[in-house]
Protein backbone atom coordinates (compact mmCIF):
# COMPACT_ATOMS: atom_id res chain seq x y z
CA UNK A 1 0.00 0.00 0.00
CA UNK A 2 1.23 3.58 -0.85
CA UNK A 3 2.66 5.87 1.52
CA UNK A 4 0.65 8.84 2.41
CA UNK A 5 3.58 10.61 0.57
CA UNK A 6 3.34 8.86 -2.24
CA UNK A 7 -0.19 9.77 -2.41
CA UNK A 8 0.83 13.61 -2.26
CA UNK A 9 3.98 13.10 -5.20
CA UNK A 10 0.92 11.35 -7.32
CA UNK A 11 -1.50 14.03 -6.37
CA UNK A 12 -4.54 11.77 -5.10
CA UNK A 13 -3.87 13.79 -1.57
CA UNK A 14 -3.22 17.54 -2.29
CA UNK A 15 0.66 19.16 -1.18
CA UNK A 16 2.20 22.16 -1.49
CA UNK A 17 4.92 21.65 -3.18
CA UNK A 18 8.23 23.59 -3.37
CA UNK A 19 10.22 21.78 -5.50
CA UNK A 20 10.14 18.52 -8.06
CA UNK A 21 12.73 17.17 -9.89
CA UNK A 22 13.30 13.23 -11.04
CA UNK A 23 14.14 12.09 -7.86
CA UNK A 24 12.47 14.32 -5.06
CA UNK A 25 10.00 16.36 -4.39
CA UNK A 26 9.52 18.92 -1.20
CA UNK A 27 6.27 19.95 0.18
CA UNK A 28 5.21 21.79 3.66
CA UNK A 29 4.23 19.75 6.19
CA UNK A 30 0.66 20.58 7.50
CA UNK A 31 2.06 20.22 10.86
CA UNK A 32 5.04 22.51 10.92
CA UNK A 33 6.99 23.25 14.14
CA UNK A 34 8.30 26.49 12.54
CA UNK A 35 6.52 28.45 9.77
CA UNK A 36 8.35 27.44 6.42
CA UNK A 37 8.77 23.74 8.62
CA UNK A 38 9.40 21.53 4.49
CA UNK A 39 9.68 17.96 3.44
CA UNK A 40 12.31 16.50 1.61
CA UNK A 41 11.11 13.34 0.13
CA UNK A 42 12.59 10.81 -2.47
CA UNK A 43 9.97 9.82 -5.26
CA UNK A 44 11.02 6.16 -4.58
CA UNK A 45 9.77 4.73 -1.27
CA UNK A 46 12.57 3.69 0.79
CA UNK A 47 11.41 3.26 4.68
CA UNK A 48 14.83 3.67 6.57
CA UNK A 49 17.45 6.76 5.19
CA UNK A 50 20.36 4.11 6.15
CA UNK A 51 19.59 1.89 3.44
CA UNK A 52 19.82 4.79 0.59
CA UNK A 53 21.85 4.68 -2.38
CA UNK A 54 24.71 7.22 -1.35
CA UNK A 55 23.98 9.04 -4.73
CA UNK A 56 20.52 9.56 -3.31
CA UNK A 57 21.12 10.45 0.00
CA UNK A 58 23.29 12.74 -1.55
CA UNK A 59 20.99 13.98 -3.75
CA UNK A 60 18.21 14.47 -1.34
CA UNK A 61 21.17 16.72 0.86
CA UNK A 62 21.43 18.78 -2.26
CA UNK A 63 17.75 19.49 -2.66
CA UNK A 64 17.84 20.05 1.99
CA UNK A 65 20.28 22.77 1.38
CA UNK A 66 18.59 24.99 -1.42
CA UNK A 67 15.52 24.26 0.62
CA UNK A 68 17.12 25.30 4.03
CA UNK A 69 18.74 28.22 2.05
CA UNK A 70 14.94 29.51 0.90
CA UNK A 71 13.64 29.25 4.46
CA UNK A 72 16.06 30.85 6.17
CA UNK A 73 15.73 34.03 3.72
CA UNK A 74 11.85 33.28 3.36
CA UNK A 75 11.63 33.90 7.11
CA UNK A 76 14.78 35.81 8.57
CA UNK A 77 16.14 33.05 10.32
CA UNK A 78 19.69 32.90 11.00
CA UNK A 79 19.90 29.05 10.63
CA UNK A 80 17.77 26.26 8.65
CA UNK A 81 17.20 23.38 10.68
CA UNK A 82 17.53 19.67 9.54
CA UNK A 83 15.62 16.44 11.15
CA UNK A 84 15.76 13.34 10.09
CA UNK A 85 13.11 11.39 12.36
CA UNK A 86 12.00 8.41 10.49
CA UNK A 87 9.23 7.53 12.39
CA UNK A 88 5.61 9.11 11.48
CA UNK A 89 5.41 7.78 7.82
CA UNK A 90 7.70 4.63 6.75
CA UNK A 91 8.84 6.88 3.85
CA UNK A 92 12.54 8.83 3.80
CA UNK A 93 11.79 12.52 4.71
CA UNK A 94 14.44 14.69 5.64
CA UNK A 95 12.59 17.93 7.87
CA UNK A 96 13.61 20.87 6.56
CA UNK A 97 12.83 24.45 8.51
CA UNK A 98 14.09 27.82 9.71
CA UNK A 99 15.11 28.22 13.32
CA UNK A 100 15.88 30.38 16.07
CA UNK A 101 17.22 28.02 18.49
CA UNK A 102 17.48 24.27 19.89
CA UNK A 103 13.40 24.62 20.64
CA UNK A 104 12.52 24.69 17.45
CA UNK A 105 13.79 21.22 16.96
CA UNK A 106 11.01 20.12 19.34
CA UNK A 107 8.32 17.87 17.60
CA UNK A 108 6.14 18.34 20.62
CA UNK A 109 5.45 22.14 19.41
CA UNK A 110 4.39 20.93 16.06
CA UNK A 111 1.31 23.05 15.02
CA UNK A 112 -1.53 20.83 13.25
CA UNK A 113 -4.12 23.49 13.09
CA UNK A 114 -2.21 26.08 10.96
CA UNK A 115 -4.73 27.67 8.73
CA UNK A 116 -4.27 26.85 4.92
CA UNK A 117 -3.94 30.59 3.65
CA UNK A 118 -1.28 30.34 6.18
CA UNK A 119 0.51 27.15 4.68
CA UNK A 120 -0.17 28.73 1.09
CA UNK A 121 1.99 31.89 2.40
CA UNK A 122 4.57 30.19 3.67
CA UNK A 123 4.41 28.13 0.39
CA UNK A 124 4.50 31.21 -1.50
CA UNK A 125 7.53 33.01 0.59
CA UNK A 126 10.09 29.90 0.04
CA UNK A 127 9.31 29.89 -4.18
CA UNK A 128 9.90 33.67 -4.00
CA UNK A 129 13.60 32.62 -2.10
CA UNK A 130 14.22 29.53 -4.69
CA UNK A 131 13.91 31.76 -7.35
Amino acid sequence: MPTVFTKIINGELPGRFVWTDDRAVAFLTIAPITPGHTLVVPREEIDDWTTMEPDLQAHLMVVAGKIGAAVRRAFDAPRAGLIIAGFEVPHTHLHVLPTWGLEDFDFKRANSNVPAEELDGARDRILAALS
